[in-house]
């Protein structure tokens, strides 16, 4: 038994396969509006709890951060160093 008879022209094939694409985009939209319900439903993401760092910490961490004792070069790894010392005694 065959799907499609042979007697079908192109205009009816046409209009089955405009009207399968039609139910199949009508069932997606479907579909992502009861996802879109769900979601709404559950609610809320619940909320982090983060550890209170008090002041007299904080202060006690950013102590212990040694100073650099040469300035910060952020393109250093982009450039061999040698250009670098050129380049500051041409200037």
């Amino acid at each position: 038994m065959t799907i499609l008879r042979p007697h079908l022209n192109w205009k009816t094939l046409a209009v089955l396969t405009i009207a399968v694409a039609v139910l199949a985009l009508s069932i997606r939209s479907v579909s992502a509006q009861d996802f879109m319900e769900r979601s709404r439903k559950q609610g809320p993401p619940p909320e982090e709890k983060h550890p209170t760092v008090s002041d007299k910490d904080y202060k006690a961490a950013l102590q212990k951060i040694p100073t650099p004792t040469e300035k910060y070069d952020p393109w250093g790894g982009a450039r061999p160093a040698d250009q670098t010392k050129v380049a500051k005694k041409s200037i």
